[in-house]
């Protein structure tokens, strides 16, 4: 189990709440994403920059892991780095992303995984603005948007629907 934050049937962000955590073999994940998201998600792989379907998109919603659903990022803490990615200053609930050093392509750096499926989403760095300092630095490919007028879609069973984790 994982404690998380997640979305009620009111659209509504709650929790911490406990939600088991997602695990597939490689073939079932293989057979639910498109080859490109798998690379990125299942792969550690990064997705070229400025290429990113949800780099440029200013709606106003919730970004989603790909694998699971879990929430990970609001709209509102969405910027423009300029680095090409989608970038945000903080996730949506404390604990819905892990982080972890990673010492790959001899540089230092802090992946980001998504906490109840551990797929791969980008990396966080000490560069970002105001309030946090920080940057999550994500790939399109391991994410979905929903829009905020849809985010009851997101219910997840692990919320109550009132408002108690």
């Amino acid at each position: 189990m994982v404690s998380v934050f997640v979305f009620n049937t009111s659209g509504e962000l709650v929790g911490p709440v406990d939600s088991p955590r997602i695990e597939k073999t490689e073939q079932q994940w293989r057979a639910q994403l498109t080859p490109e998201q798998f690379e990125v998600v299942r792969a550690s792989g990064t997705e070229r920059p400025f290429c990113g379907t949800l780099l440029d998109n200013k709606q106003e919603g919730v970004y989603v892991c790909v694998c699971c659903g879990l929430p990970l990022f609001s709209s509102a803490a969405k910027f423009s780095s300029g680095t090409g990615w989608p970038s945000f200053f903080q996730p949506i609930g404390a604990g819905n992303v892990h982080e972890t050093r990673d010492e790959a392509h001899g540089m230092l750096r802090v992946e980001i995984t998504c906490a109840r499926c551990d797929g791969h989403l980008g990396h966080v760095f000490e560069d970002g603005p105001p309030p946090t300092g920080l940057r999550f630095c994500l790939n399109s490919e391991s994410l979905q948007f929903t829009p905020a007028k849809q985010l009851h879609t997101l219910a997840d069973p692990a919320a109550t629907g009132d408002g108690a984790g």
